[in-house]
Parts: C-alpha cells; sequence; structure tokens
C-alpha cells in the first residue's frame, strides 16, 4: 500500500476491479477477526492446524475468484491513504499481540465460516496470513497495471 499515491489509490485499474484503497480497505475490515479471536472459545478435539492446508489451497488459488461477504466489502468512496495504513498497522499489531499472548490450540465460537465451520485462533491467523497474500498479490497486479 506504501507505493501507492494518494491518487492512483483511488484509480481504478480496469473495469470490475477494487482500487489499491478498496482492497485496503478489504483487508482492514477483514481484520476485525481481532474481535472473534479474543471472544468466547472452547477446547479443541481435533488437530488445532487441521484446517490450515484447506485454507491455503483455496485462498492462495489466485485463478480462483471469490465474492466477498458483504460485511468486508469495501467503501465505494475514495479513500485516504494515509488513514489507511495507519489503521492497518493498529490491527496488525493486535492481531501480533494475540498471536504472542493467547492459547491458539482453542476453537473460536462467536464466528462461524459456512464453508469450513468453526476454526481455532491458529487456524484463523493463518487465514488472515493467507488472505493477506491473496490480496498482496492483487496490489502487484494493480501496481503492473497503473505503473508504479
Amino acid at each position: 500500500m506504501s507505493t501507492f499515491n494518494q491518487v492512483k489509490t483511488n484509480k481504478v485499474p480496469f473495469e470490475g476491479s477494487w482500487t489499491a484503497g478498496q482492497v485496503g480497505d478489504h483487508l482492514l475490515k477483514s481484520y476485525a477477526i481481532i474481535e472473534t479471536l479474543n471472544a468466547e472459545v472452547k477446547e479443541t478435539r481435533r488437530a488445532p492446524d487441521l484446517k490450515v492446508k484447506e485454507i491455503k489451497t483455496f485462498l492462495l488459488d489466485f485463478e480462483l475468484k471469490m465474492k466477498s461477504p458483504e460485511f468486508i466489502i469495501p467503501e465505494s468512496t475514495p479513500i485516504n491513504k494515509d488513514a489507511l495504513l495507519n489503521s492497518l498497522e493498529h490491527r496488525i499489531s493486535q492481531l501480533i499481540k494475540s498471536v504472542n499472548t493467547l492459547d491458539l490450540s482453542k476453537t473460536c465460537v462467536s464466528f462461524i465460516l459456512p464453508e469450513l465451520g468453526e476454526m481455532t485462533r491458529t487456524e484463523w491467523i493463518y487465514f488472515v496470513i493467507y488472505h493477506t497474500q491473496r490480496h498482496i498479490h492483487q496490489l502487484k497486479q494493480i501496481q503492473k497495471i497503473l505503473n508504479i
């Protein structure tokens, strides 16, 4: 995100695409998973990383087009790059703190993905990592199109 100037942050690279700012806003909204990590959990009765490979497989399949859930669809108005970067840094620091302080083997019960069911904190962290990698790939494609 930091390589985009304010204008290019909000420039549509091609019809039907999100802007770089919208990709960042989508990621920021998805990082609200921090609330799930810190909410109610239960003991896990399986390997805490059982679903990691499946998560990686579908999130890093860049040919697979996905539809974003409504609650993490980015704003349609221009995004302030500096405010977005500050918010992303804050959320990422919260996620890092959770990784370093929570029992990652526990299963989160406050938010369940229909496709994957209940997930452990470990699986949610990997979901965030792979989801972020997916959108970094998207940002790199936008950079190429916008000649950044």
